[in-house]
């Protein structure tokens, strides 16, 4: 059986596009375009000093390298942002200053149509991807909210879909209300069915289920439920569920007999952004499982986050979904 990552690559293959990797100083990074080249699964543009990135010594050629600290398309870069911004009391210096930073200068090459997607993080934190994103990319048509989702694969389990689930939201939404979450486990089940081309089942997790407790926490995951059930009606959603109830079939027997979703979840929505990050995480090292992501959703162009303790392979994954993404915008 195909794995994610292949089925990516094969896809990215079939219609290259651009994907610009703003952290040409992080070996991980360089180490992913060269293999992203090799592979052909995408054109590559790396933003860093073109001397540093070659005495790094991998195999870059057919990459574009960009400077952001001189040269012409820094000063594009900088009139366009001036542009965007102007109205928010940007000044044509500040432009040009903010242009040092080089997720901000990335993000301005994907805006300008020089680039299809992005992705960086690997030394940058979420926020600092987050921010240019939200002010130069913004939300796309018809998006409320931008959130985040993790592609899991876990080896040799028998839940999800052969052990490959969505893990929402585990890095953008702090404490989302109701209407986040319902916001949430809709757009991720678009994405669970445009990138693996299956089904979305999404349970809407908590420590109760079918309110076997009732508290203010629990109460917000019903009303989430309900939203999303009224937003999106074509899609499988259903809660609240406790973790085990939405993966185990004999335990989603006893607490949610008659559920559409319970015993056979695909898709994980967290009630907040802890819950998320510490249960990916626990999967990604306990279970050994490849965590891509984070993907972000809801944006109005594909730029996606990695974790700080990402690997090559890694990177490579979030490059050829990000090509994918490009594919559908």
């Amino acid at each position: 059986m195909a794995t994610f990552l292949s089925t990516m690559i094969d896809r990215a293959k079939a219609d290259k596009k651009t994907i610009v990797l703003p952290e040409g100083n992080d070996e991980r990074i360089l180490e992913a375009a060269e293999k992203a080249l090799e592979q052909g699964l995408a054109n590559i543009v790396i933003v860093g000093k073109p001397e540093e990135v070659a005495a790094k010594g991998f195999k870059l050629d057919g990459a574009t390298i960009i400077d952001n600290t001189q040269g012409e398309l820094r000063k594009e870069m900088a009139e366009a942002f001036y542009e965007l911004r102007k109205n928010k009391g940007v000044t044509p210096e500040e432009a040009e200053a903010q242009m040092d930073d080089v997720m901000y200068f990335g993000t301005m090459l994907l805006k300008t149509g020089h680039a299809d997607g992005l992705v960086g993080g690997a030394c940058h934190a979420t926020k600092d991807v987050l921010h240019p994103a939200l002010r130069i990319i913004k939300t796309a048509p018809g998006s409320k909210l931008v959130s985040s989702f993790f592609v899991m694969e876990v080896p040799n389990c028998e839940f999800g879909d052969a052990g490959t689930f969505m893990f929402s939201d585990c890095a953008v939404c702090i404490q989302p209300n109701a209407e986040d979450l319902s916001e949430i486990a809709v757009a991720t089940a678009k994405s669970y069915e445009k990138l693996l081309g299956a089904e979305a089942r999404v349970a809407m997790l908590s420590h109760s289920s079918y309110g076997s407790v009732k508290d203010d926490d629990t109460q917000k995951v019903v009303e989430a439920l309900a939203l999303a059930k009224q937003k999106a009606p074509e899609f499988a959603i259903d809660g609240e569920l406790q973790a085990d109830a939405a993966l185990v079939p004999s335990v989603a027997a006893s607490k949610a007999p008659d559920s559409p979703v319970a015993g056979k979840a695909n898709v994980l929505v967290f009630p907040d952004l802890d819950a998320a990050n510490i249960g990916y995480k626990l999967v990604q090292r306990l279970a050994k499982a490849e965590a891509y992501g984070p993907i972000t959703q809801g944006l109005g162009a594909p730029m996606n986050d990695l974790s700080r303790g990402c690997s090559a392979e890694d990177v490579l994954g979030v490059i050829a979904i990000t090509a994918v993404q490009a594919q559908e915008a």
